[in-house]
């Protein structure tokens, strides 16, 4: 068991809890008391600055209001001087001596009582007619303009002008009949209001005016102005030039100026001197307030909170320290004891916390019986773990004998087992991987994983994190490359950044070349070699879709059957055989040749035109003269009628293009001049559109007409060779009764829609005959556009219902392509008619190895084994790899095989021995009217 953490590491020295809380606390309660004492010293003083603020204001308004009411007595007392019965006389006649006496009466209450310094007297040329009082100042251009003025508009005149002191002044018109007779001025100095701005606001007031009006001390250099009336000189006089130090007039005037000055805190504000007529020449009232005891008292205010605020922190402090001290001495004790109990010291643990019972338990009570429960828990623990820790040795070599034994299970085990580090180097290889490279895994660890295994594709996470399997190649000793398909799984969690990994591969070399072999298979004929029918169509649909232009050629051997009836099917298959290779030899570098079937050969050349292909259409009928074959000492001549149709001029499907090209082909075959036909979309259109129409007029009358025949070919039972089932062939007569073949006509309808209703005329008969037929099964071929007839299933109700026939004897064949093709409306079909109760069949199967895949999820009951395979199946060991391959799939998926085109009894053992039931072919039953067979023609009865 861990010791834990020594005694030593708990007994540092360190800051005690207590202390630590009383001085976070005592931090926090200084820095809130600062905070509370500056935010109200902050309050106080913005609430004294406002009050200030308002009283500027009101000292601002009361002298405005001083000024205007010294202007309006001195206007209206010149208005009275004016309007002397006396003045306005003795002014018209000129006499100075009659003007001094009209005034002399007057003019001592005006100097004791109106303050009046100064009275003149004008006449209306602005001439000086009596003069009252001192000269105060020499402003004779601006007296003139004021008597100018006063003269023009004949009404009072007040301004006030600045020298070296500030005078208001009133001038009036003296008028006698309402004519202007003269002028009087009236001035007095400003001092007065000086004096009564002094009373107003309490503080100290001095005049200031603009200009070096005064010298000496009285002449204030920084404002550049004089000083001309001051209340309390002797005291505001060195104020005001300390003042006129710090700030200009017009600052002083948008907001006051504060100083101290020795003991005193001073306020200084100016308000500009206004009249209601005139400005004064920057004249300013300068207010001087002492505010120190307003000041001191916000001082007094802040220490006095200061004060409280670290009286309150103290005794709060002292107040937690005697609360905090008890408990925090059980802390302690409770501290001390939890270093030895994470040592294993719970018997001291216990001797120091012993258990008490109190009534009101608090947090640390909790906490010490918390402790003694932690350290009676921690006892039995280290019980428990030194009893699993004797499980775990126990279980340890458990895992060791699991490791021997899967260590040598993956050195027997037949597959490549590799592990690899986040690198990609190898780390771990087994014993099989050593056999099959030849070296040691000394030699392979530290590797690259993708040094020894050519690297393949890139790897992708499934939804469970494995990687999905790579295939990579690797060389043997012996120098054979082997294909080795590998399964990666990460071995460490998916949210890991490690990419280790599990490697396992499987040697496939051999699937790889049997799914080679399947692919050849899937796109040759077994017989020539060559292309296959459905290879030929992919080929001429992708050539399509590139937009590519060219010829293609159909090519079938004329009197082919000849040789079948003559020398037998081993001859016809060497004859095909030998035109393959001719083919091949000649046109394979230029062309893709394909078996189409039968005797058919179709040849695709992409970029040739009409005159190149009509040259190597003669070319092949020359070399087929040439080839001289001779079979079972016969000598049979071959030859070939050709069809040459140009794409895409002659169809933009393979299923146009195919069709042309039979038209073609047919068109040679009734040539006597030549075994060639070219379509030509110029000269022969005409014709090529009247025959089509031809033949869609032919089949719509054999519709209507009934002039189809049905023929019916057995299918026997290879074990007693007995009939049960036969299958439906169509046939159609001509104006001379003559039989016309399916080949013919089968195209047309197809490209014309009449093929559905063509299967229907079928279905309807084959359904009356099975009526009057007691356990006789027919088999009917739907034809690929049927599979998309959404009324089939309808009227193949309709038809069984009316008709009385029994389902289960009608069996529906479609072909393997069209199946394929179009797989999800195939089985759609093939399931609704199984409902119905009849039974299905998929024909022409294995040609592809397509519907390998879809057979056992198409509900059919039988599986046609395509003839192609059949009659060549004496002699080629490809057919019979397909045929068995086939016969066991379909046993395999519950169906039954039946093998076509079965022309010669040697072929009936090798079926039988491929659990083959049924075998159709003209060995076992030529096709034969149905009225020659069944004794009635349902057509025509």
């Amino acid at each position: 068991m861990a010791t834990g953490p020594t005694h030593s590491a708990y007994s540092r020295p360190r800051l005690s809890l207590t202390w630590r809380v009383v001085l976070l606390s005592s931090l926090l309660l200084v820095v809130t008391a600062v905070l509370f004492t500056w935010l109200s010293y902050v309050n106080l003083t913005r609430q004294f600055n406002d009050v200030r603020q308002e009283q500027v204001e009101h000292q601002q308004r009361e002298l405005s209001f001083a000024l205007l009411s010294a202007e309006e007595g001195l206007r209206q007392l010149a208005s009275l001087v004016a309007s002397s019965p006396e003045l306005g006389p003795a002014l018209a006649s000129g006499d100075a001596s009659r003007i001094s006496r009209a005034l002399e009466s007057q003019w001592p209450s005006m100097q004791l009582e109106a303050g009046i310094d100064e009275v003149k007297v004008y006449n209306t040329s602005g001439n000086l007619r009596l003069s009252l009082g001192t000269e105060q100042q020499n402003h004779a251009a601006v007296v003139a303009d004021w008597i100018q003025r006063v003269t023009l508009q004949e009404r009072p005149l007040l301004s006030l002008h600045c020298g070296h002191s500030c005078r208001q002044y009133a001038l009036v018109p003296v008028l006698v009949d309402g004519q202007s007779a003269g002028i009087v001025m009236l001035s007095r100095s400003l001092a007065d209001v000086t004096r009564q701005a002094r009373d107003i606001s309490t503080s100290e007031v001095a005049l200031v005016a603009k200009g070096n009006l005064n010298e000496g001390e009285r002449y204030l250099r920084n404002w550049q102005a004089s000083l001309l009336a001051i209340t309390n000189q002797q005291v505001s006089l060195p104020m005001l030039h300390k003042a006129a130090a710090m700030t200009s007039l017009q600052e002083l005037a948008s907001a006051p100026l504060r100083l101290t000055l020795g003991q005193h805190e001073m306020e200084f504000s100016a308000t500009p001197v206004m009249t209601s007529g005139d400005s004064s020449h920057d004249a300013y009232f300068v207010l001087m307030s002492d505010i120190t005891d307003q000041i001191n008292a916000i001082r007094l205010d802040t220490r006095t909170q200061m004060l409280a605020s670290l009286f309150g922190w103290l005794a709060a402090e002292l107040l937690l320290l005697a609360i905090l001290l008890r408990p925090m001495s059980r802390l302690r004790r409770i501290a001390g004891v939890l270093p030895p109990l994470a040592t294993g010291g719970y018997d001291k643990v216990r001797e120091v916390l012993s258990p008490r019972s109190q009534r009101m338990s608090d947090e640390i009570d909790v906490l010490e019986g918390t402790t003694l429960a932690l350290a009676d828990q921690l006892d039995v623990l280290q019980q428990e773990v030194k009893q699993r820790s004797d499980e775990l040795a126990e279980r340890v070599d458990e895992l060791a004998r699991e490791r021997d034994f899967i260590s040598n299970l993956i050195d027997t085990a037949q597959v490549f087992i590799v592990t690899q580090d986040s690198e990609g180097r190898i780390d771990m290889v087994n014993a099989y991987l050593e056999t099959q490279l030849g070296c040691s895994e000394k030699a392979l660890i530290g590797r690259l994983f993708d040094d020894i295994f050519e690297a393949g594709d890139n790897l992708l996470l499934d939804r469970e994190g494995i990687e999905s399997p790579e295939e990579r190649l690797l060389i043997t000793p012996d120098g054979s490359t082997r294909t080795i398909v590998w399964y990666h799984s990460p071995q460490t969690p998916s949210d890991s950044t490690c990419q280790a990994r599990l490697s396992v591969g499987l040697d496939i070399t051999e699937r790889k070349a049997a799914e080679a072999r399947l692919t050849w298979l899937a796109e040759r004929d077994p017989l020539t070699e060559l292309y296959n029918r459905r290879f030929f169509q992919d080929s001429l649909n992708k050539a399509l879709v590139r937009g590519d232009q060219g010829i293609a050629m159909l090519l079938d051997l004329d009197q082919f059957k000849e040789v079948n009836e003559l020398s037998g099917h081993h001859a016809g298959d060497r004859m095909l055989h030998s035109v393959a290779r001719l083919l091949q030899q000649e046109f394979s570098h230029r062309s893709i040749i394909a078996r189409l079937g039968g005797d058919e050969f179709a040849l695709l050349l992409v970029g040739v035109d009409c005159e190149q292909a009509i040259r190597m259409a003669q070319h092949i009928n020359q070399l087929l003269d040439s080839l001289g074959f001779v079979a079972e000492g016969r000598r049979h001549r071959v030859s070939a009628s050709i069809g040459i149709v140009q794409f895409p001029v002659h169809g933009a499907t393979p299923a146009d293009l195919m069709a042309s090209a039979d038209v073609a082909m047919y068109k040679a075959k009734a040539s006597n001049v030549q075994r060639w036909h070219l379509l030509s979309t110029l000269q022969n259109a005409r014709d090529e559109l009247n025959e089509r129409v031809y033949w869609v007029e032919r089949i719509r009358s054999a519709l209507e007409g009934d002039s189809f025949e049905l023929m019916v070919q057995p299918i026997v039972r290879l074990e007693d060779r007995s009939i049960r089932h036969y299958e439906v062939l169509l046939r159609m007569r001509d104006d001379e009764q003559n039989i016309v073949m399916p080949s013919q006509f089968i195209p047309v309808a197809e490209q014309s829609g009449q093929i559905v209703a063509i299967d229907r005329w079928v279905l309807h008969y084959c359904v009356q005959a099975l009526a009057r037929l007691e356990g006789i099964s027919l088999a009917v071929n739907l034809s690929g556009q049927s599979l998309h007839d959404e009324e089939l299933k309808q009227y193949l109700s309709t038809q069984l219902l009316e008709n009385g026939a029994d389902p289960h004897n009608l069996i529906l064949e479609v072909t393997e392509t069209a199946a394929v093709t179009d797989f999800s409306t195939a089985r759609g079909v093939l399931e609704s008619m199984r409902e119905i109760g009849c039974r299905t069949a998929l024909d022409d199967f294995g040609v592809g190895f397509s519907s390998f895949h879809y057979l056992g999820q198409l509900p059919v009951d039988y599986i046609k084994i395509d003839g192609s395979f059949i009659r060549s199946l004496s002699i080629s060991p490809d057919s019979r790899v397909i045929v068995k391959a086939v016969a066991d799939i379909a046993a395999g998926f519950g169906k039954q095989a039946i093998a076509e085109f079965v022309d010669q009894e040697a072929l009936i053992p090798l079926l039988a021995s491929y659990g083959i039931e049924y075998g159709q072919g003209y060995h076992l039953g030529r096709p034969v009217l149905m009225k020659e067979i069944f004794g009635f023609d349902p057509v025509r009865s």
